[in-house]
């Protein structure tokens, strides 16, 4: 046999061996702990929805499903981190669409790429409602409106961050309604929480989770619902439409990304218990509760809307020149 026959077949070999490992590999998934990457501190919805997902997935699946924080750079920390790690489905990104669609067109200096990351699933989704401190003399969306011009100026609002969906909701309400406002960024929904319930600022936008207990406390006033429907958490409130600002509607997502080159095999297994688990009725339960919808959507639709997302928000920033700095 020749040398050169001798190589070919070697390199065969190989081959093969390294296509059988991989598939006994995505056939054995998953036989350690999974890593769920949150781009957000603990107390947001994108925590939550996480949480949510994180005990019933590791159940389904029998191993643990941990539940990481990195917060900061508007979602680029959290991003880039499973951007690099191994596409072998043991490393996972819980995403808010916020830092999916909106943020990369408002960061100069942006970590990743969309094509970085694959959709696995969408699990939850979620209106932004308009949320005032307690002691601000203002019960409704009119009259916060007539409040911040009869003091322009005056009102300061809180955000997730620079470029973020609270950011891009508080522009689209000045638009509207013709108004000034201040823009406070914070690194995150929980500070930004934490200071409005301080009343060192006036207000903020944000999906309904975090701020539920405090508005059942009296501590927050809920104004109004950017999504097209009410929230079954707050039926008394009305929407941005039927307080007549229809413009200023913004309904976020959170779904599931692998890192690209994730095989099929092992998406495919992901999909299918995470559709599971947002199918039952304890988790659509608690995001009810909690002012969200459970909204299972698989890759191809998910896939779907994010594109749709990027094109329609991506507009949005650049005609409103909206910048991260």
């Amino acid at each position: 046999m020749s040398h050169t026959r001798t190589l070919l077949l070697g390199a065969a070999f190989t081959a093969i061996a390294l296509t059988a490992t991989s598939t006994l590999a995505q056939s054995d998934y998953p036989n350690k702990a999974i890593t769920m990457v949150v781009p957000a501190s603990a107390g947001g919805t994108t925590d939550l929805a996480g949480r949510m997902l994180s005990q019933p997935l590791g159940t389904a699946l029998g191993q643990t499903v941990v539940v990481d924080n990195k917060a900061g750079g508007n979602g680029a920390i959290a991003a880039t981190q499973v951007k690099r790690a191994a596409a072998d489905g043991y490393t996972l990104l819980m995403q808010y669409s916020g830092f999916h669609v909106i943020s990369p067109h408002v960061v100069s200096t942006q970590q990743w790429q969309q094509d970085d990351l694959v959709p696995v699933a969408n699990v939850l989704s979620a209106p932004q409602i308009i949320v005032v401190r307690g002691d601000l003399p203002v019960n409704t969306l009119a009259e916060l409106v007539a409040y911040a011009k009869e003091n322009p100026g005056k009102l300061n609002y809180a955000s997730s961050g620079n470029g973020s969906l609270q950011h891009v909701t508080g522009v689209q309400l000045e638009q509207q309604a013709h108004i000034e406002m201040a823009h406070v960024p914070y690194r995150g929904t929980a500070p930004a929480l934490q200071d409005l319930l301080g009343s060192q600022v006036d207000l903020t936008f944000g999906t309904a989770p975090p701020f539920v207990p405090h508005v059942q406390a009296g501590r927050l006033k809920v104004l109004a619902v950017t999504g097209t429907n009410r929230l079954a958490a707050f039926p008394d409130v009305p929407t941005t439409a039927e307080a007549g600002y229809p413009g200023v509607n913004a309904t976020s997502w959170f779904g599931v990304f692998a890192p690209k080159g994730t095989p099929e095999a092992v998406v495919n297994k992901l999909v299918a218990e995470i559709e599971k688990v947002t199918a039952e009725p304890g988790f659509s339960k608690s995001a009810t509760e909690q002012g969200a919808e459970a909204y299972f959507e698989g890759p191809a639709d998910f896939g779907k809307r994010v594109a749709q997302d990027w094109a329609s928000w991506g507009e949005m920033v650049k005609t409103s020149n909206i910048r991260a700095d």
